[in-house]
């Protein structure tokens, strides 16, 4: 029965992860998002650019 609680532990932990895994993911990306906004309304093209190569880095 101990077996079962450590595999079940470990797989609720695996979970959580993955959970905040893809909150923190969906965060960056809201936040990327709006500072290239921010950049194209300011006519920042560098800005622009570099925000942009984070944002696919982010997305694999």
């Amino acid at each position: 029965m101990d077996n079962m609680k450590v595999t079940y532990e470990a797989m609720l932990g695996l979970a959580a992860e993955l959970v905040l895994d893809d909150a923190v993911l969906k965060f960056q990306t809201e936040q990327i998002h709006s500072a290239i906004d921010k950049a194209l309304a300011a006519g920042d093209e560098d800005t622009f650019y570099r925000l942009a190569k984070q944002l696919n880095a982010l997305k694999g």
